[in-house]
């Protein structure tokens, strides 16, 4: 290694590696995907020799399952030589191991805590860090090899569970996967490769490992070189190929290095092979370099989208922390306090809410003013809907009621009797509906209150259950009062009434509005009022079209009266007034001294969430503050 070369790797190579070390070691890991590589293979794909090469250790070997936990192995590089260090972490457990032939044994160990004794799978990882002076700078993820049926007294399912705990990893946009394939199988046919594909089509994330080149038919290695050159499956990061120690050469005592040395001398030795070697895609040190560029280049390429996501989840945490606070605290004067700002929060928010502007966590689909308003709407869609039904049937009422009313006036002389009895009557169809807005309104304001509930008091349960009681019963009560302020409001409106320079005003319009639609019917143009029922109106029916003038005149100033009247007196007593009462209602909590402790019991699991989002809250700022330092 130059001088340059050795000062482009301290400045670059290891400081990356590091970086990503340090936070999977804060446990970042748990929160967000780190730059990774995923060694994956079938079982005997030749896998555990490529990672035992580039470790410098044996791992556990055999047949079936001998992976059996996601084993993260940490390598590196130490500046000393004849430098090993080993230290075997899991769960909460941390061991030194001082020689390469103790790791073996210890994984075995861990795996058989982790997994059970026999030959089940687990999900938790084990980390094997090693410092040497012999392996370089890199960090690999080593999972379980894919099996095909179950064999023995694994579980039915051990195929399905592997394909499960391999995809969890592969999938992960920030993860290279390393498909270890055997030279002497079809590739195409090969699943490890086939679930590399599934996560990643384009192969960008992909780098294929040939093994076993010994062991092709002679006469085939040419296949071989057309998958290394990316001639048959095409991955955008290619293939390598190597030959490791074999069961035989373990059998025989071969020592790692000198394995390394007679993969050398094979692939110089074969003449199909040599020229993968010129092009550094063959050997286990070319690909110890590759895979070392390959993860630098991936955590460089991911740290602006791992800053970012970092700082997202910082917020978001923060956030849910907020949720739950500080915690009840322990003596009774703190607990008031707590108590009384739990209230003072619960009130700002219902009041935030019945001015249209809830915390956005609290929002499951629309705002809740949004769904009122909505509610409002429809209430005029529905009068403007009775008037068109009412101006339809206009012409037969006035004439029913004309026949049934009219005393010794001459034709052309309107009976205000008809004209009032006709508009009572029609007005008094508008009460019903009214009051299904009302209960409509009544029962969103009252699930979003609910919400505001379980959002304030997560986690104290009693204090929960007292506010949706309390919203309960408040419901009823004002639900009662706007129900009856609804009445006083359509016997208000059974006083026929309006200003005289504001009926005039709209009666003329309404006039000239009949004028215009019989001056188009005398020239043969269709009506396009008919509906109002006045152009089927006979000529000699005065009396009856002036009445229908008249009602149509003062419907329309009663409908736009009630049209704003009934939402403002449902929003008063259902939005206004409820959340107001509400908070006065919990507030009065506050004189059951006795009964604090009992409101403020938390649930078994709170303390626990608490405590949990505090420690991700911690790891999440030291990862920030640990990139921070990088740039």
């Amino acid at each position: 290694m130059d001088a340059r070369f050795h000062d482009s790797y301290e400045e670059r190579i290891r400081p990356c590696i590091d970086l990503v070390d340090s936070l999977r070691k804060l446990g970042v890991d748990k929160d967000l995907a780190l730059p990774a590589i995923a060694v994956i293979g079938d079982q005997s794909s030749g896998k555990s020799s490529v990672l035992e090469a580039l470790s410098g250790v044996s791992l556990p070997r055999g047949s079936g399952i001998v992976t059996r936990c996601p084993l993260e192995l940490k390598l590196k590089k130490a500046k000393e030589s004849n430098v090993w260090k080993g230290k075997l972490t899991y769960r909460s457990s941390e061991w030194d191991l001082s020689d390469p032939s103790e790791v073996e044994g210890e994984i075995r160990k861990a795996q058989d805590i982790m997994a059970g004794e026999g030959v089940g799978i687990s999900n938790e990882l084990i980390s094997l860090q090693i410092e040497s002076s012999n392996v370089p700078d890199l960090t690999l993820i080593d999972l379980p090899g894919i099996a095909r049926v179950a064999v023995g007294n694994q579980p039915v399912d051990i195929g399905d569970q592997i394909k499960r705990l391999i995809k969890s990893f592969i999938k992960r946009q920030e993860t290279i996967n390393l498909v270890v394939v055997p030279c002497n199988v079809d590739i195409a046919t090969t699943e490890a490769l086939q679930m590399a594909q599934e996560v990643d089509p384009t192969g960008e994330r992909t780098l294929g490992i040939l093994t076993k080149p010994d062991l092709v038919d002679k006469g085939t290695e040419g296949n071989v070189v057309d998958i290394i050159q990316n001639l048959v499956v095409e991955l955008k990061k290619g293939y390598m190929i190597v030959k490791c120690r074999g069961q035989k050469e373990i059998n025989d005592k071969l020592t790692l290095g000198e394995a390394i040395e007679n993969e050398k001398r094979f692939f110089e030795d074969h003449e199909d092979y040599r020229p993968l070697l010129d092009d550094k895609k063959a050997t286990i040190p070319c690909l110890a370099d590759r895979l070392t560029t390959e993860l630098v280049e991936h955590i460089l390429q991911s740290l602006p989208d791992l800053e970012k996501e970092i700082e997202d989840k910082i917020c978001a945490t923060s956030k849910d922390l907020a949720i739950y606070g500080e915690g009840v605290p322990e003596t009774s004067h703190e607990k008031v306090t707590f108590m009384i700002q739990k209230l003072s929060i619960f009130g700002e928010n219902l009041k935030s809410l019945s001015s249209g502007e809830e915390p956005e966590d609290c929002i499951k689909e629309e705002r809740c003013f949004t769904k009122v308003r909505m509610e409002f709407e429809n209430w005029k869609i529905q009068l403007d809907k009775v008037k068109v039904q009412f101006h339809d049937m206009m012409s037969v009422k006035v004439r029913e009621y004309e026949r049934s009313y009219r005393g010794r006036e001459l034709s052309g002389f309107v009976n205000y009797k008809t004209f009032e009895t006709i508009v009572k009557k029609q007005i008094a169809k508008l009460q019903h509906p009214a009051s299904l807005t009302l209960k409509k309104v009544i029962e969103i304001v009252r699930e979003a209150f609910n919400d505001i509930a379980v959002y304030n008091f997560k986690g104290i349960p009693n204090l929960l259950r007292a506010a949706k009681v309390r919203t309960e019963d408040l419901k009823k009560q004002q639900e009662s009062q706007a129900e009856a302020q609804l009445q006083i409001q359509f016997k208000i409106e059974n006083m026929v009434y309006s200003q005289d320079s504001i009926y005039s005003q709209k009666l003329t319009k309404a006039r000239s509005e009949n004028s215009k639609e019989l001056e188009e019917n005398k020239n043969g143009y269709p009506s396009k009022t008919h509906h109002f029922g006045v152009s089927q109106l006979p000529a000699s029916g005065a009396t009856i079209e002036e009445m229908a003038t008249h009602l149509k005149t003062y419907y329309k100033i009663a409908t736009d009266r009630l049209a704003d009247q009934v939402p403002l007196i449902i929003s008063y007593y259902i939005l206004q007034e409820f959340a107001s009462k509400l908070q006065v209602e919990m507030f009065q909590l506050l004189q059951e001294k006795d009964r604090i402790d009992e409101y403020l019991h938390e649930e078994r699991n709170i303390a626990d969430s608490r405590k949990n989002l505090r420690n991700r809250l911690a790891r999440l700022t030291q990862a920030q503050d640990h990139l921070a330092k990088f740039y």
